[in-house]
């Protein structure tokens, strides 16, 4: 069964943390180039592979002692916020233009970049982090894939405006704030648990 809360949890912390991040400005640039819809579908794909693999590593660690997990991820959220906090805003990455404009060469595009640029990315660890807290793989699969979709989708339709009117440094400081606060509270549960 979903938990609709742990959903939204999952869904709040990993849409403000990917936000500022590089893929939001490559779904930008793909989709300025191509038909958003082939670009979506390939961006998409790669963004359920990322959740997969980060929720079977975050199951995989509901297997040691639960303090241990608390701690564990207290420390990884902490190391995220810090992450978000002290890194410099990021070049847009150079995208190579597919010779045609074919839903298989467009989408396995957008595939490809995003499968590249988001391996071991901070929003994959901290998709981990959160499955291992809440122990419910399908409810935190679900909030961050519909993050990541969000995000992209954001990013491929309409990011330009968006970051016009929000500044990107606010959006970083609040999605910091939130993994800041899940790590000292999974830091207290792990000492006084």
């Amino acid at each position: 069964m979903i938990s609709l809360t742990v959903t939204a949890v999952v869904f709040g912390v990993v849409f403000l943390a990917e936000l500022p991040d590089k893929t939001a400005l490559a779904g930008l640039v793909l989709g300025t180039r191509y038909r958003a819809s082939y670009v979506f579908a390939g961006v998409a794909a790669a963004f359920a592979l990322h959740v997969a693999l980060a929720v079977a590593a975050g199951s995989v660690l509901t297997l040691l002692p639960q303090q241990i997990v608390q701690a564990l991820t207290g420390v990884l959220f902490l190391g995220g916020a810090a992450v978000l906090l002290l890194k410099k805003g990021e070049d847009e990455e150079e995208v190579r233009k597919p010779e045609n404009q074919s839903f298989w060469k467009v989408s396995g595009a957008g595939f490809m970049l995003i499968l590249v640029a988001e391996f071991g990315d901070l929003t994959q660890i901290m998709t981990a982090n959160l499955a291992a807290r809440y122990d419910d793989p399908l409810s935190v699969g679900l909030g961050a894939v519909l993050a990541l979709w969000a995000v992209a989708g954001i990013g491929i339709v309409g990011g330009k405006a968006l970051m016009k009117k929000v500044p990107l440094r606010l959006i970083t400081q609040i999605a910091a704030l939130v993994m800041l606060v899940l790590g000292v509270w999974s830091l207290w549960e792990a000492v006084t648990g």
